[in-house]
């Protein structure tokens, strides 16, 4: 008997949720039965993410010595911003151990969690989530992995270097807090929604202590911006191949470095124009790894040490660089 119009099939809703690569829906949670240990990533897109590659290779290599691993798999799921308070209920029925959030759930989430981590409080964004009996416990490994990815691809500290932060999300929040907390020279935050900048400017004033932390319009740069600068680009500009840059390198006195979040496409608009200037540049693939494999931490105990170089050799085969 043919299905039909628009519905899907059991035997295609059980092939996708036997698939970790596939990218699943919410009808696809709704008639979940997995027998292992299951993770996921959430966003909207999420076609692009190659979260699930990277977190299946340290899961059969944590495997090969821990026969418990075998059973877990890492899947994603395209969940738009207003299915995300449903889906996070039924995850938690369905007994996901641990979910990651992604663009643009990360805010969303925060108050829809039974418990915060205490480092993450600050953020007022989780980025990862760990199943318990009261519902879950949220946290945000976005920072570390920003700093151990500037470090690694850039050769560079956050702590007393002068930062121009694009973006106002729940990604600039966690990088905005670890600019901060690691000491940071100054904190520049460029935003195109006036509204949203200024909640993020309340949120970090308390914690910048004497740090100069300022905002402005990326349209509009102040003409005091400091030279030799890191820039981070925190923003969703560059998931698409044709999207602008977030912001005319041209018009910013020359950075000392730049450091784009987004690793898919590899080279986005804002690192074509870093290069052409002639200024270091790295995506975010190495952020990617680093917050994976302390989020990996949070389900499984397992030290990001052992993890996050089997995670980014399979980053790299997934996205064939």
């Amino acid at each position: 008997m043919r299905a039909a119009r628009g519905s899907v099939s059991i035997e295609n809703l059980k092939s996708n949720i036997e698939n970790p690569e596939a990218v699943l829906t919410l009808r696809d949670l709704t008639a979940w039965s997995f027998g292992g240990t299951a993770l996921a990533v959430l966003g909207h897109p999420i076609g692009h993410s190659v979260s699930p590659s990277m977190h299946n290779a340290a899961l059969a290599a944590l495997a090969r010595t821990d026969a418990a691993f075998a059973a877990w798999s890492y899947f994603r799921f395209d969940i738009a911003p207003a299915d995300l308070p449903a889906a996070l209920e039924l995850f938690h029925a369905k007994k996901f151990h641990g979910l990651n959030l992604t663009v643009p759930h990360k805010v969303i989430a925060f108050d829809r969690v039974a418990e915060v981590d205490a480092a993450a409080r600050s953020l007022g964004a989780v980025n990862t989530l760990r199943w318990n009996e009261r519902g879950w416990h949220g946290f945000n490994t976005d920072g570390y992995g920003l700093a151990a990815a500037v470090r690694e691809t850039l050769g560079r500290d956050l702590a007393k270097a002068h930062v121009i932060l694009l973006g106002a999300g729940g990604a600039a929040r966690g990088a905005a807090v670890e600019c901060l907390q690691r000491g940071c020279a100054s904190l520049w935050i460029a935003n195109r929604t006036p509204e949203n900048l200024a909640a993020l400017l309340a949120l970090l004033t308390p914690i910048a202590g004497g740090i100069p932390l300022r905002g402005f319009s990326p349209a509009a740069p102040p003409a005091d911006l400091p030279a030799s600068a890191l820039l981070i680009n925190a923003t969703s500009a560059g998931l698409r191949a044709t999207d602008p840059a977030p912001t005319d390198l041209a018009t910013l006195p020359r950075p000392a470095a730049v450091f784009d979040m987004i690793y898919n496409p590899p080279l986005t608009a804002l690192l074509r124009s870093a290069a052409t200037l002639g200024v270091p540049y790295a995506n975010g693939l190495a952020m990617l790894v680093h917050q994976g494999a302390k989020s990996l931490e949070i389900w499984s105990g397992a030290s990001p040490a052992i993890t996050a170089p089997t995670m980014a050799a399979a980053a790299r085969a997934a996205l064939g660089v």
